[in-house]
Parts: structure tokens; sequence; C-alpha cells
């Protein structure tokens, strides 16, 4: 009889320990690559912007069952580029498929927040066919107010760097 007793309250801590792990589980904090990711998250929808005179549609997309953040570019009538966001550990990763034909992935050391900005640094492209082909190098996205988003992206093209700087405003 003790051995049933025994297996008795066995069973009912597991239970009592599966019914609360998942409240333990809530209260702690989440990475800051995660928290980052879901800041970006946050930019889901349609942006619109003017660069140089030319009219630039910008729209964020959540894919991959939420573990993606996908941006479309579509400057004018350009093809429009792709850049898709994803976390990996402590940082988050962009990868940009240029016009230009080429793969440039970006990382981010410990991400900061939206608000303050958030930059990725040049890790490796693909596709190039030589150094002197224009490149992205870095991305900056720093949400300005609710409504209001900038990117700043650096390149290289030819040994010579170069920033651009886009202002996005949300459209409802």
């Amino acid at each position: 009889m003790r051995a049933t007793a025994r297996n008795q309250w066995l069973v009912l801590l597991v239970l009592l320990a599966g019914t609360l792990a998942p409240r333990w589980l809530e209260g702690q904090e989440s990475t800051k690559s995660e928290a980052a990711f879901r800041q970006l998250r946050s930019l889901v929808g349609d942006w619109q912007g003017v660069y140089e005179g030319t009219p630039i549609k910008v729209r964020y997309t959540v894919t991959a069952d939420g573990s993606a953040l996908m941006l479309v570019e579509q400057p004018g009538d350009s093809a429009a580029m792709v850049t898709m966001f994803t976390v990996d550990g402590d940082h988050l990763i962009a990868t940009h498929y240029c016009s230009a034909r080429n793969q440039p992935q970006m990382v981010t050391g410990t991400p900061g927040n939206l608000e303050n900005s958030i930059t990725f640094s040049l890790v490796r492209v693909t596709g190039l066919k030589t150094p002197e082909d224009w490149h992205n190098t870095g991305l900056t996205v720093r949400q300005d107010d609710a409504d209001h988003l900038t990117h700043q992206w650096t390149y290289v093209y030819k040994g010579t760097s170069g920033t651009r700087v886009f202002h996005f405003a949300r459209l409802k």
C-alpha cells in the first residue's frame, strides 16, 4: 500500500509540474534577438516613400510560420528586391536578394531596439562576378514613430563606399 500511495504522489507531482511549467516559462525574458525580431515584425504592412524622384513601395510580410520576415522593395517600375530577416541565436540575419543579381548576407551584433535602430553588417555576399560589382554592405532599420520608417543602406561599387537613406510612411 505504501508503494501505491508513493506512486500516486509522484503522479500528482508530475501533473502539477506539467501544469505550472508553462507559467514559469511565461515569466522568462526572451533573448534580445527574439525581442528585436518581434519589433521588426511590427512593421508588417505597406509603406511608401520617394528617393531622388522615384516612388518606392515597401511591404513587410511574416512568412515561414512566423520564423521569417520578408521585406519587398519596389522602386518605381524596376524589379522588386527582397530581404529576408530571421533569428539565429543571439543575432539577426538579413539576406538581401538584389536586382544587381547578388545576395549580401548581413548580421547584427547583439541587436538593439527598433526605435534606436537595428544595424546589420556584411558577413558575405554571393553572386558577385567581380569584387568591383555593386553590392550592399549594411542595413540600418529605424522606426521613427508608428507611421514613419527609415532604411539606411551602405554599399560598395568599384571600390567606393556610399550610403543611401530612404524614408517611408505607413499606408493606412
